[in-house]
């Protein structure tokens, strides 16, 4: 029986450049009705384990989250997917970087910018204002990744520059440490704390 995974993976596999005919009878069966564009793995991560916390069975609502491996391919999930592909609503999470991608992929796809939902820098940056350096650092000790913490803190390149920016640096150094730590900060927030692009995009689904 299809699922709402089989549907990603045909999405993601269109987007690639693959046929992507089974992607309407998918949508149709599984009553996909929104689909959520998120930069990476770990913004995902951060959005499945929020919605696990809430409660929400997201798939079961219709709504379809995606990675898309970078904000640069914005344009071509918006136009697979928006009123000018399958017909679904359109909204997104991501890096205010990242957001002139997001305006120009959602403007072409005729889906209202107003539900891109941007982060002030990442959603890394987001998730250790919530919590506080101190807070991460008890997750990061929890992990065992404390050692490597205060390898990072002590190196000279280092020396004047926030906590908050270091620790921004530090779960991006290891490939795996932003997914892993997008999971695990949001199991950290207490439910007042959820950052506010990230309450904003639940709020809209």
């Amino acid at each position: 029986m299809a699922d709402m995974g089989a549907f990603r993976d045909e999405i993601t596999d269109w987007a690639a450049g693959g046929a992507g005919g089974q992607a309407r009878e998918l949508a149709e069966r599984l009553g996909v009705r929104t689909a959520v564009l998120l930069e990476g793995p770990s913004d995902l991560a951060a959005v499945e384990t929020l919605a696990a916390r809430r409660g929400r069975d997201l798939a079961a609502e219709g709504v379809c989250v995606i990675s898309m491996g970078g904000a640069m391919s914005v344009g071509r999930f918006a136009g697979l997917l928006g009123s000018t592909g399958l017909g679904l609503r359109l909204t997104g999470l991501c890096d205010v970087r990242e957001q002139p991608f997001y305006d120009r992929g959602f403007e072409r796809a005729e889906a209202p910018r107003q539900d891109i939902y941007v982060c002030a820098a990442d959603l890394e940056d987001e998730l250790i204002r919530a919590l506080g350096v101190a807070r991460v650092e008890d997750v990061v000790a929890g992990e065992g990744d404390l050692r490597a913490w205060q390898t990072l803190l002590h190196q000279p390149a280092h020396q004047g520059r926030t906590r908050e920016r270091l620790m921004r640096r530090f779960l991006g150094t290891k490939k795996g440490r932003k997914i892993r730590y997008g999971h695990l900060l949001v199991e950290a927030l207490e439910p007042e704390q959820v950052p506010g692009p990230l309450d904003d995009l639940f709020a809209c689904l």
